[in-house]
């Protein structure tokens, strides 16, 4: 397989923004290699909110790294940047050719089963480069992923595969919402890494 072959790249938004799926980029062994070296060496943390003034911790767990010790706010909560380790960096190396953007931050997501999700978002923060890319790699569970549009609602559903690349930049966070859905088909974990670029 030509991991950086263009021709089955597409577009699966119909409009107002671009969320390109690579489909898997990383071989059996690359995919295997990350998952457990993710899953055993990152300092992995419950994640928290502040959501109406209450306080959220959630089964889910992440983990922020990048080129510095950014501070990165969201939720109503800071977090500090871990500086990357030399696997993540190969990562992000291989993700940047993929993907023709360069990235200088990830923030990383362990979803221990199916009924570990994220609800109807959009990636928005002020210290994120407007309408720069974010790149999403997929370890582990095959889950599926949906968006839906901020004003016509139209939905748009993809199932991410392990060791597969989606791509979102363009308008894609000003028009639209995202989200992982729970689901009871799904007993195995999901790390994610969003790999992304911060403005100071």
């Amino acid at each position: 397989m030509d991991l950086f072959h263009q021709d089955s790249i597409c577009n699966i938004l119909p409009y107002d923004g671009e969320a390109e799926y690579h489909g898997i980029v990383l071989n059996s062994e690359q995919k295997n290699f990350y998952y457990n070296y993710l899953f055993e060496e990152i300092p992995w943390e419950n994640d928290q909110a502040i959501v109406f003034g209450k306080h959220y911790v959630t089964k889910r767990k992440v983990a922020w790294f990048g080129n510095y010790e950014y501070n990165y706010k969201y939720s109503g909560i800071t977090k500090r940047a871990h500086i990357w380790t030399p696997e993540l960096l190969e990562l992000k190396r291989l993700v940047e050719e993929v993907s023709g953007n360069t990235y200088n931050s990830c923030l990383l997501n362990l979803y221990h089963n199916g009924s570990e999700g994220m609800a109807w978002h959009s990636d928005g923060e002020k210290t994120l480069k407007e309408n720069g890319a974010i790149a999403s790699v997929t370890l582990g569970a095959v889950r599926k992923f949906s968006f839906k549009h901020k004003e016509k609602k139209q939905r748009v559903d993809i199932i991410l595969e392990n060791g597969s690349l989606l791509v979102m930049k363009g308008t894609t966070q000003k028009k639209w919402l995202h989200r992982l859905p729970p689901t009871k088909k799904v007993n195995s974990p999901r790390i994610n890494l969003t790999f992304r670029t911060i403005v100071l």
